[in-house]
């Protein structure tokens, strides 16, 4: 099965890929390294701005040339897109950046949409992602030849990480994505970033942990409070004999991440300057707007959770420039000391603009208040009773305001924040890589079941579904359940297997319709909260049987992707059967 991959072969490298909303990376460690400390694990340092600027992760930007070639990603695609704009030469080509969240937002995926570029031209996602990936992958292999871990492709785990919250149209959209850039399908597999984090914090020296009072013993209960741009990502765990992890409630968590404050500062300026000001500004002053992004990442992590003390931002000189133009004889400075609903809060000089403490926490408002609020609802739920602890990682769990805004919410927990939260995803993936199987038990996020027919019930089953086939008079839409919504299902381990037959002679192959449901016990496939995932497809090529034909499908849930086996009910055989989720 996918989740364990690795599981007993003689890969050499552990190699992981964190593709993040605001920032990506990559980290790796061999064999050796694993077993002589599962924490020493290499990364690399990032340079921007000619060196002015250190991380540990890249932007996550992508840049392709007017003919639509692939050209740099990160800082380096960052610096060469602001060269280009402030030469006037940037406009036929194509600048992504933060992109990751339209697999969140996009209700129904395929391998041909299209996401838009900054300046409104577009390219199909799947390029975008495969060629982000791909520089990712090979930035890594050139890195760990340098570093003397010279070795073939085939020794190799890769380890992608994706939200625990996304859905399986999404999973499998990056997997291709990861296969389309090169990663062997048999060699890649998928991790969930809070449960990855969660593997990271396992191996903490305890002094990190802040006293000498360990989280994972045998039973202990704690949630996995993962904080990064896009998403905030949530998990419970408890701890089991040797080590094991079992989630103890579905994963779940919302888009509230550290760019919703970025969105916030947007607001903010367009407020202060003029809708139509703004826009103009992001229009014709792309460096500008570049830079100022840059540089609001870097300062938002440093905003005190307490002080009267005002906050002083940086901004491009060209917004007050843009504002003059576009209001002749105007004065922003004074018009924000008449504005009643800044006036003691906003001053703007030059590029410096200043925020009373009041106003700068308020762009944190309702980012804040929906994590805290979703904490404080999980803590409530019987199935999580005992909990703890709270593991806060991810680049936003390092801001002052969500720490405090956690320990508002749940006082009586004890909160870990690990000195390295904006890498324990990434680092917690590469030990996945080496331990495969530590996850036991997953809870199922959805009620998941298949399309089918069964024999139609007068007075019980709508009328208009009403149909006669080779098999009778029977009831269309049906919603076969295979996984129920809140049912803890071990890893590895298949559901109950159901029938299905073929409805034509000479038909050679299967397609079953699979859906996933909010409620937990749907009757047909278009009840409300009922999503259509994709579909089942089983080779059937051998039409010798004609309509006597048929498959016992079970699927597999506890993984971090479904799968599914296709067994032919006369010989036994195993059917090719894979699913296709995206069109």
């Amino acid at each position: 099965m996918i989740d364990n991959m690795a599981a007993g072969t003689s890969h050499l490298l552990s190699a992981a890929i964190d593709f993040g909303t605001t920032f990506s990376g990559y980290a790796f460690s061999t064999k050796n390294d694993f077993q002589s400390g599962p924490q020493n694990v290499s990364s690399v340092t990032w340079s921007a701005g000619s060196g002015c600027l250190q991380s540990l992760k890249t932007s996550t930007c992508v840049l392709f040339d007017p003919k639509g070639n692939f050209h740099s990603f990160g800082f380096e695609a960052e610096d060469k897109y602001c060269d280009l704009a402030f030469d006037n030469l940037h406009k036929n080509w194509y600048y992504f950046r933060r992109f990751k969240m339209i697999l969140y937002q996009q209700k129904e995926l395929n391998r041909t949409f299209h996401i838009k570029a900054l300046d409104g031209k577009t390219m199909t996602a799947m390029k975008v992602f495969s060629s982000a990936i791909g520089y990712l992958k090979d930035h890594l292999l050139r890195t760990c030849k340098t570093r003397g871990a010279d070795v073939r492709m085939h020794d190799i785990a890769w380890v992608l990480t994706v939200p625990a919250i996304w859905s399986d149209p999404a999973k499998q959209f990056m997997r291709e994505a990861a296969v389309e850039a090169g990663i062997p399908n048999n060699q890649l597999q998928l991790a969930l970033e809070p449960e990855a984090a969660s593997l990271f914090c396992k191996y903490l020296p305890l002094e990190t942990a802040g006293d000498k009072f360990t989280v994972f013993r045998d039973g202990y209960r704690y949630m996995v409070l993962d904080a990064g741009g896009g998403t905030i990502d949530i998990t419970v765990h408890e701890v089991k004999p040797g080590g094991t992890l079992r989630e103890l409630y579905k994963a779940n968590g919302g888009d509230w991440g550290g760019t919703k404050v970025d969105e916030e500062f947007e607001r903010l300026l367009s407020d202060l300057l003029g809708p139509n000001t703004f826009e103009t500004f992001k229009k014709e002053c792309v460096p500008d707007l570049l830079e100022m992004h840059r540089t609001f990442e870097v300062k938002k992590r440093s905003i005190p959770a307490t002080g009267d003390d005002k906050v002083t931002f940086s901004v491009p000189l060209n917004l007050l420039e843009t504002f003059k133009r576009s209001n002749p004889g105007a004065d922003l400075g004074n018009l924000i000391a008449k504005n009643p609903k800044y006036s003691g809060d906003v001053t703007w000089r030059g590029d410096k603009l200043r925020l009373s403490a009041n106003l700068t926490r308020s762009l944190f408002l309702s980012s804040l208040k929906s994590i805290s609020n979703q904490v404080q609802m999980l803590l409530r739920l019987p199935e999580v009773s005992g909990v703890a602890a709270i593991l806060m990682v991810g680049g936003y769990s390092e801001c002052p305001l969500l720490q405090n805004a956690i320990k508002n919410a749940c006082p009586n927990l004890r909160r870990v924040v690990p000195g390295e939260a904006g890498l324990a995803v990434l680092k917690g993936a590469v030990i996945n890589g080496h331990t495969p199987a530590t996850i036991s038990e997953r809870v199922c996020k959805f009620t998941y079941g298949a399309s089918c027919r069964s024999k139609f019930i007068d007075g019980f089953h709508k009328e208009e579904y009403k149909t006669n086939d080779v098999k009778g008079i029977r009831c269309r839409n049906i919603f076969q359940m295979h996984a129920k919504m809140g049912d803890s299902v071990k890893i590895g381990q298949a559901c109950k297997p159901f029938k299905h037959f073929v409805i034509r002679e000479n038909q050679t192959s299967m397609k079953i319709g699979i859906f996933a449901s909010n409620k937990e016990h749907p009757v047909y496939i278009n009840d409300p909260g009922c999503q259509n995932l994709g579909y089942i497809v089983i080779d059937m090529a051998d039409t010798t049987s004609g309509l006597k034909r048929g498959n016992l499908v079970s699927m597999t849930f506890g993984g971090t992707e479904i799968e599914v086996e296709a067994v032919d009910i006369e010989n036994k055989t195993k059917h090719r059967a894979f699913f296709n989720f995206l069109g």
